[in-house]
């Protein structure tokens, strides 16, 4: 077995890393967390010209050596062979080299250093915490964006009102005194949301500090080097928070200044395009507009998503801040986002409703008058 130090004697396992880095961002647009966890956090090895068959003047397979810590390895262990053989596919079905594949995925333990076997027997205190699906499930909504929301009691009530706003956005957030189920121990599944969210929001009011809890969630998110987010709602960061610079905000802007942060996150933007697909009034798509400016990037798979979220949902069609004909007040809408981000041109078609086309599209005979919003 060889790794990533010496000189290849093929072109694959020279570009694996990029071509393992592109699966990822596919992962999270599809929405598949468990697979694209797995990918990130691997210590990846490849064996070459593993197998060999003289078709087509040799061909040569590789095989890719996934090594997980056991949090993530014990939950997916008798579910291996089926992600081995699907990140094999998907792999192959991304590169283009001739004549080399990855013919085995192998999802292995990474082996504890000595002494971890006394972590491993769950009586020692640690920060690392395995959750199952079940436990996730019990806290997050399915393929939506994850984020904690660390707060005073005091402001529970702006609290839940900023979780419907970044709703809207794809995000689903944990706030302690609504989302706790009330079988379970409410310290466990706080715990649960620390170690499954994909960022962390502490909302910094005046009190924030004399809470008995906020100052250990704050420290839980550092330690898992998560996105962190220090709200500037009445008291400026303090401690490690410190390091981070505030975002100024008030409750009535928070959730788009919160999702104009976090929009170029993988798994954000995905979720975000899908909720433009499910938006439901003119109000929220233009609240979802503010976070068009932020994007910095868009893969041509997300773009022609988006066009196809526009096009099919007339909220999004009838909201200014996505057909841009209110430019003064909310911008031009999708489409200078569009053409700003993607080689190919888009304009709008003739006719009512309007929708998003590629330059030069035809379109038929009964959408030539345009009627205009």
């Amino acid at each position: 077995m060889t790794d990533f130090g010496h000189t290849p004697k093929h072109l694959l396992p020279q570009q694996v890393e990029r071509y393992l880095a592109t699966l990822s961002k596919l992962y999270a647009q599809e929405g598949k967390r468990e697979l694209q966890q797995l990918l990130v956090n691997a210590k990846v090895q490849i064996e070459e010209g593993w197998s060999y068959d003289n078709w087509n003047g040799g061909t040569y397979g590789h095989a890719l050596y996934l090594r997980v810590p056991d949090q993530l390895y014990l939950p997916i262990a008798k579910s291996r062979d089926g992600l081995q053989e699907e990140i094999a596919r998907d792999f192959n079905n991304l590169h283009n080299i001739q004549n080399e594949f990855i013919d085995k995925v192998f999802i292995e333990m990474e082996l504890a250093e000595t002494g971890d076997w006394r972590m491993d027997s769950g009586l020692l205190l640690t920060t690392t915490r395995v959750v199952s699906p079940e436990a996730a499930d019990r806290v997050w909504e399915d393929n939506k964006f994850r984020i904690f929301l660390s707060h005073k009691s005091e402001v529970k009530r702006e609290t839940a009102n900023l979780k419907t706003k970044l709703s809207y956005f794809g995000v689903s957030a944990f706030v302690a005194h609504e989302d706790i189920h009330p079988t379970k121990a409410w310290q466990d599944e706080i715990e649960n949301a620390l170690a499954t969210t994909d960022a962390f929001v502490a909302l910094m009011t005046d009190q924030f500090h004399d809470s008995d809890w906020t100052d250990q969630e704050v420290g839980y998110a550092l330690a898992r080097g998560i996105p962190i987010i220090a709200v500037r709602l009445g008291r400026n960061p303090y401690g490690f928070l410190g390091k981070f610079q505030a975002l100024a905000s008030t409750w009535d802007t928070a959730a788009q200044d919160i999702a104009g942060l976090l929009i170029n996150q993988d798994r954000m933007l995905a979720a975000y395009i899908e909720a433009l697909r499910k938006c439901p009034s003119f109000d929220v798509g233009n609240l979802l507009s503010t976070a068009l400016p932020k994007i910095a990037r868009m893969n041509t798979q997300q773009i022609d998503e988006a066009v196809t979220a526009f096009n099919s949902n007339h909220e999004l069609q009838g909201s200014f801040g996505f057909n841009g004909s209110k430019q003064t007040i909310w911008g031009g809408g999708l489409l200078p986002h569009i053409n700003r981000l993607d080689p190919r041109t888009f304009e709008f078609s003739r006719g009512f409703p309007k929708t998003i086309q590629l330059a030069g599209t035809k379109q038929p005979d009964d959408m030539d008058e345009e009627i205009p919003f």
